[in-house]
């Protein structure tokens, strides 16, 4: 038994305190620890996960199938990986590019074919390398998510620069989300903040927040 139950119940009576009023969702990221983790937050009540990495996430979305969860990848997508992410992934939060979605649907027929919710992910860097599609394409990448039958647009994902001050970053996120849903009004949802800036991403309106070692505590050793 870890201490990992003990440390979410004491984040959601901090996000308690912290929210506003709307509802948030609490993505547990267990990248590097065990399944057995998962297994101890689940009983606790907890149902959202996030992973980085697709072989990790896939073992544990397999072996875990049985508990009912919603597992959220968050890493990169590589275009050679997608489909096989795609295909326990229930939210994918990196979509960068229309070549990435185009790649999501193909292999299986739209009748098999899982539909999964998808944000898009925006680089809030000058550095083009980032993962993120770049501001000036957002729409035309939104665009293209909504209309794709393997994906269901539910807004925008980033990761705040480390080199800036958090909720100046969270503030253009905020502004990007914002456009988004002048193209779609139910594509609200803004995946932002993790442990060390979770409060600066709630005052800009973050639906989802990526919460890592604030409740799983640091990594096990030689992960």
């Amino acid at each position: 038994m870890t201490v990992a139950p003990a440390r979410l119940a004491a984040f959601r009576e901090d996000l308690e305190q912290a929210r506003q009023a709307r509802d948030v969702t609490v993505v547990v990221v267990t990248k590097f620890h065990p399944a057995a983790l998962v297994r101890e937050l689940a009983a606790a009540g907890h149902r959202d996960f996030g992973e980085n990495r697709h072989p990790e996430a896939r073992d544990k979305a397999v072996g875990l199938a049985g508990l009912g969860l919603t597992w959220h990848f968050l890493g990169q997508l590589q275009r050679k990986k997608a489909r096989q992410v795609a295909a326990y992934a229930d939210v994918l939060h990196s979509i960068d590019s229309i070549e990435l979605v185009e790649t999501l649907e193909g292999g299986a027929s739209p009748h098999e074919r899982p539909v999964r919710d998808a944000l898009v992910q925006v680089n809030l860097t000058d550095d083009p390398g980032r993962g993120g599609v770049e501001p000036a394409s957002l729409e035309a990448l939104a665009e293209r998510v909504a209309a794709s039958p393997a994906l269901r647009l539910r807004g925008v994902m980033a990761v705040a620069p480390l080199d800036e001050e958090p909720g100046r970053a969270f503030e253009r996120l905020a502004t990007h989300a914002e456009r988004v849903r002048r193209l779609d009004a139910s594509a609200d949802w803004i995946s932002a903040g993790m442990s060390a800036d979770w409060r600066e991403a709630l005052q800009h309106g973050a639906t989802h927040l990526r919460i890592g070692t604030a409740i799983t505590g640091n990594r096990p050793a030689g992960g």
